[in-house]
């Protein structure tokens, strides 16, 4: 089975194919985190020649707290409303993609499932969503939806957090008469955090197609994190640094030589500083499936995306 979001067949010169984004889903409910990952979405569409799917849920649940669950009557009026208002909304965001290929869905019902079938029936390659980051991962955006994503999504997800810096880079290019200018996506750095285990290698060919594909710096990364038992081997540095240099394979054809970074203490800390200090433009990052993740890889993850001064990709591995 292909990892999602690049194809694993070969060109005729044997070397790995490109990085294929065909369909990318935009999640949105509006508010101005969601507002902060438009321009990312629409840049990716345009660097690739891909299709943005726009979509916006509405929730029964939610619906039922605005009305305090009264009755039928204020619920059915109200669901009519708040369908009008979602259509002139994205009605309002069609103007401003510059001309790419998108498709709009307005569901609803519960969340995730309707994203879910979204996701199955467009082929979605990578799903963009914004976070508030407030209270960490609490607080993203469609809330615990947007934990059911991170956790299930079998491609992609770029996630655009509170902390976008400046040096997080979009193009702007000349445009006439639309609301926000198309923007071209420039990746200069790019940091692969990867945890050493046997899927890095997966989510280490994200990265590397990404560097390739934007003849980009890379940058592996590995932290180890302080514990009682504590590998205190003077060749611990070393044996780490070969491991995450087996990570770059023989075809991989990269313009500068990758850097290895090993690391103690917290782990998202780290990446964190580590991404800032090397002004990244982008964040790396393994997803274990939802049935083998534990309270503290996803809290890493959790971290990083709530505090990251730039995108952050997460793979699942």
């Amino acid at each position: 089975m292909a990892t999602p979001g690049y194809k694993q067949d070969t060109t005729e010169t044997g070397k790995p194919a490109a990085l294929w984004v065909k369909n990318v889903l935009y999640a949105t409910d509006f508010s101005p985190v969601s507002e902060a990952a438009l321009p990312y979405a629409i840049a990716i569409c345009r660097k690739f020649a891909s299709t943005l799917h726009i979509a916006h849920i509405i929730s029964d649940t939610g619906l039922l707290l605005m009305t305090g669950g009264v009755d039928y009557v204020s619920f059915g009026s109200l669901y009519e409303d708040t369908n009008t208002i979602a259509k002139e909304k994205i009605g309002a965001i069609v103007p401003r993609l510059g001309g790419i290929p998108f498709s709009t869905h307005l569901r609803h019902g519960r969340v995730w499932p309707q994203l879910k079938n979204i996701l199955v029936h467009r082929k979605i390659d990578l799903i963009v969503v914004g976070t508030s980051g407030r209270g960490g991962m609490e607080k993203l955006l469609l809330g615990s939806v947007a934990e059911n994503i991170l956790r299930h999504a079998p491609c992609p997800v770029l996630t655009v957090g509170p902390e976008i810096c400046s040096h997080a880079r979009l193009l702007r290019c000349e445009a006439q008469g639309t609301a926000l200018a198309p923007v071209d996506l420039e990746l200069r750095h790019i940091l692969c955090a990867a945890k050493l285990t046997p899927e890095s290698q997966q989510v280490a060919s994200i990265a590397i197609k990404m560097a390739q594909e934007f003849a980009a710096r890379l940058t592996l990364m590995h932290v180890i994190e302080y514990s009682t038992k504590y590998d205190v081997r003077p060749t611990l540095i070393d044996d780490t640094r070969e491991r995450l240099q087996a990570l770059v394979t023989e075809d991989a054809s990269l313009r500068y030589a990758p850097e290895t970074v090993t690391q103690f203490g917290s782990a998202w800390h780290a990446i964190v500083n580590e991404a800032k200090q090397r002004e990244a433009d982008l964040i790396v990052l393994g997803a274990r499936a939802a049935e083998h993740a534990t309270h503290t890889p996803w809290s890493t993850m959790h971290q990083v995306v709530a505090h990251a001064s730039c995108p952050v990709l997460t793979v699942r591995a």
